[in-house]
């Protein structure tokens, strides 16, 4: 309860001193007062709570706050809805971390068809990821499903990856040298030197996404998947309801 009495008394002190916004060029205005008093913040939206008098920020990948209209005030934490028990904030990043499967440049990824590949699955791997090899593992069992690979070398943890990632981009097969590195520890010949690969644009890729880690993973409904998954969870969501 001291918890909810914290957060009544910072909604209070926000309901008292806030005043709605009308226009976009508002909007656009504590948006700059905001990313001036919190250097760093990247904003990817805010909007006007039904509820209260608050806006909503989503900002830095999947980060949700509550600010006043003059962006004086800030609330972090969990806002909830007391009737129903809903974590309106948990609720919000569920949405807010949905992907526009349309909207991935698929022509950076390794394109790996099995079955029909009636399904869609985006996998963002790095070579030397103990987690990404597991994750491979699992999809051997999973038929009928389109794998849309994006090679996401993590430097600063598995300081070779890059090297293999990009010997497998510039393979003659590259689904056959994903698969002979991945499955069974068989690196792809040294690449010729004029090869060039798209690691650098999948990097931004992964960062505009919030993807920080590996394996991530983007189903053809939208539902992004931190980390490795069994075939069983895998399969599941591959029927999910939504877009494929």
């Amino acid at each position: 309860m001291r918890g909810y009495r914290q957060i009544v008394v910072v909604l209070v002190m926000l309901l008292t001193t806030g005043s709605v916004m009308a226009s976009g060029e508002e909007d656009n205005a504590l948006s700059a007062r905001l990313v001036e008093r919190m250097p760093g913040l990247k904003i990817s939206s805010i909007r006007k709570l039904p509820q209260l008098d608050l806006y909503e920020v989503v900002g830095n990948g999947l980060q949700i706050f509550y600010t006043d209209a003059s962006g004086d005030l800030a609330l972090f934490g969990n806002l909830v809805d007391l009737k129903t028990r809903t974590n309106l904030t948990e609720q919000r990043r569920t949405e807010a971390s949905v992907v526009d499967f349309s909207q991935l440049p698929l022509d950076l990824a390794i394109v790996k068809v099995k079955g029909d590949g009636s399904r869609k699955m985006a996998v963002f791997v790095d070579p030397d990821c103990p987690y990404c090899k597991r994750l491979e593992q699992e999809l051997s069992g999973v038929s009928d499903v389109t794998l849309y690979i994006y090679l996401l070398p993590l430097d600063s943890i598995h300081p070779d990856a890059a090297r293999k990632a990009r010997a497998v981009w510039c393979a003659e097969d590259r689904v056959q040298a994903w698969d002979a590195l991945m499955l069974q520890g068989k690196e792809p010949p040294v690449p010729a030197a004029e090869c060039k690969d798209p690691i650098a644009d999948i990097a931004k890729l992964a960062g505009k996404l919030s993807i920080e880690g590996t394996p991530g993973l983007v189903f053809g409904n939208g539902t992004r998947v931190p980390g490795a998954i069994d075939a069983r969870q895998i399969e599941q969501l591959l029927n999910a309801p939504g877009k494929s």
